[in-house]
């Protein structure tokens, strides 16, 4: 079958970061045989998660599918292999969004797309209800933490993802540093 790679970014982030145009790029030179989808992701969690399984049923059948997210991209993506028995890369993942993201209600711009919407308390309900709170197949994840991440506390992915594949590299950032050093080993993994 052939492969395909999702990737999905974060809270208020696009196709456009630095990380998915890493993979897309890493795929275009070496691995043009995989197809790639990096989404624009509705900003409301019910939307995203309909729309990703809208997605995956439409390739289900007929690619061999692995996911790549980060931060709350890492959530969903932990969501979608649970739900669909995927493999799935975790970059920084977000734990607990439903808790950060509740000083985020109100107004927001996304600074990649320039979506204007308003983040309310159903929304974080949503994202809730998206919560993996058992991972039955600890061997299909594999989380990539950096120390230095000054959004979330690598400590929370960690501690849930312990029984899975873990990288935690000490300092970086949020952003994942120099994260070109891994789509080679990403879809190694992924068995794309």
């Amino acid at each position: 079958m052939p492969s395909l790679l999702i990737y999905l970014h974060g809270f208020n982030s696009s196709p456009l970061s630095l990380k998915a145009q890493q993979m897309i790029a890493y795929c275009r030179e070496y691995r043009p045989d995989i197809k790639v989808i990096a989404p624009q992701l509705p900003s409301y969690p019910a939307k995203a998660s309909q729309y990703l399984a809208q997605l995956i049923e439409q390739y289900n059948d007929h690619y061999t599918i692995g996911v790549v997210g980060s931060s709350l991209g890492g959530y969903l993506s932990a969501w979608l292999s649970e739900r669909y028995q995927l493999s799935a890369v975790l970059v920084n993942p977000a734990v607990k969004p439903y808790q950060l993201l509740v000083d985020y209600l109100g107004p927001q711009q996304n600074p990649y797309s320039g979506e204007n919407y308003v983040l309310e308390t159903q929304h974080i309900d949503e994202l809730k209800a998206l919560e993996v709170i058992d991972i039955t197949q600890p061997q299909r994840l594999w989380v990539l933490l950096q120390q230095g991440d000054e959004v979330l506390d690598y400590r929370q992915a960690a501690l849930k993802y312990a029984h899975c594949k873990l990288t935690i590299e000490a300092n970086g950032d949020h952003s994942f540093c120099h994260f070109e050093r891994f789509p080679a080993t990403i879809i190694q993994f992924l068995g794309l």
